[in-house]
């Protein structure tokens, strides 16, 4: 069965709007949360987010899209991202569009990020907007698509915080079982006034930058961005850079509750052990773990116990949300590509805000950067509303 490698990446956050703005800035423990200067919602004044610092208008010069209409902030977060993903893999437009590349995506936002005009729209409140063909899950991928001539498989993922990491790993199978010999894999989440009024009603916003794995963990924060990987079958690549491999995943649903994992952590543990036996090595073979953790209560001990329970003692691990905010969709893409700079470099990044670890757990999170660190493995893990959790192995080819 053919390898899958990774010749590509391309990310924008908080932190950066290419791969090596983001790597600089987890160097240097630099968080990209702060004040909400663009979204338009009355929350600004009490929650902080992890907002991409470019306006609308600008993100479309650099996508070079400006003046389409009926673009969205996650179609437009999605194309810098895929641009810079196919520019550094070196793929040529006759591949991107050819029968055997797929695409990939995940959003759980997509086009309810235009939350005022969607209410318009849809109470036919005066003239039609611009947007009525935006406002599903996968419009995103939909305009990528067709701005590509893409003719391949497409489909978009929606299993909440998930979902690009599940967008990942079907890429992967895909080329494994034969079905397509290149796939573009990521997501992309714009910050709408439809998820800041949602997870507010769910009570698990943060008033500060969220501490993951800390015991005065107050709630999550959340952020915009988007990512994309472009996997290849081993016999494409030839002498292309290669980022890593995809060697390892896993998902599971526990089922416990529509938004909370459950407290023995069954479907974490799960698919943790899935990645683990489908890369066929051992748990004390992972270098590296970038957690979900998103600094709510119910995670971070459920993922701590999960953690225990498979790894005993943990290797070193953090989340990365406190520099980018929680993502959503885009999250699992942007944490796989994070977990690639670190292996390409062979370097740590400090985690933020973890001050007190988890009492109940004798494991701190990387407390500051470590140069000449070799990675050969890496664990990254999602788990979405629903109890639906993944994880990926990534190794170093």
């Amino acid at each position: 069965m053919t390898r899958v490698l990774i010749t590509g990446i391309g990310v924008i956050s908080a932190i950066g709007k290419n791969a090596a703005e983001n790597r600089a800035q987890l160097q240097k423990g630099q968080t990209g949360i702060g004040k909400g200067n663009l979204i338009d919602s009355r929350y600004v004044e009490v929650f902080p987010f992890g907002e991409v610092p470019y306006s609308t208008e600008s993100l479309m010069e650099m996508a070079g899209i400006a003046g389409e209409k009926g673009i969205t902030r996650t179609d437009i977060l999605a194309t810098v991202a895929f641009q810079e993903a196919v520019a550094s893999s070196g793929i040529s437009p006759a591949e991107v569009s050819a029968m055997d590349t797929a695409f990939i995506s995940a959003s759980t936002v997509g086009g309810m990020s235009m939350t005022d005009e969607l209410y318009r729209d849809g109470n036919k409140i005066g003239a039609p907007s611009d947007y009525l063909s935006s406002y599903i899950c996968g419009a995103h991928t939909l305009k990528l698509a067709n701005r590509y001539q893409m003719k391949g498989l497409s489909t978009t993922f929606n299993t909440a915080c998930s979902s690009s990491t599940n967008s990942i790993m079907f890429g992967a199978k895909l080329i494994k079982s034969g079905r397509a010999k290149r796939a573009i894999v990521g997501g992309s989440d714009g910050l709408a006034k439809f998820t800041i009024n949602g997870f507010n009603a769910l009570r698990i916003l943060s008033p500060k930058p969220c501490m993951p794995f800390d015991k005065d963990r107050s709630g999550l924060t959340l952020g915009e961005g988007a990512a994309f990987l472009i996997l290849e079958s081993e016999e494409l690549v030839g002498n292309k850079k290669i980022y890593g491999e995809v060697t390892g995943y896993g998902n599971t649903n526990d089922a416990f509750h529509p938004s909370s994992i459950s407290d023995d952590a069954i479907g974490i543990i799960g698919s943790i052990s899935q990645a683990i036996e489908t890369a066929q090595l051992q748990p004390e073979q992972i270098d590296y773990i970038n957690a979900h953790g998103t600094g709510t209560e119910n995670n971070d001990i459920s993922e701590m116990f999960g953690l225990n329970k498979v790894f005993g003692n943990i290797p070193p691990y953090q989340s990365t949300k406190p520099y980018t905010g929680h993502t959503l969709a885009a999250a699992g893409g942007i944490e796989a590509v994070f977990g690639l700079l670190a292996m390409e470099h062979s370097e740590l990044y400090p985690s933020l805000n973890c001050i007190n670890p988890i009492e109940e757990y004798d494991a701190r999170p990387i407390t500051a950067y470590q140069s000449d660190y070799e990675i050969k493995h890496i664990l990254s893990n999602s788990f979405g509303f629903g109890g639906n959790c993944s994880s990926l192995i990534l190794s170093k080819a």
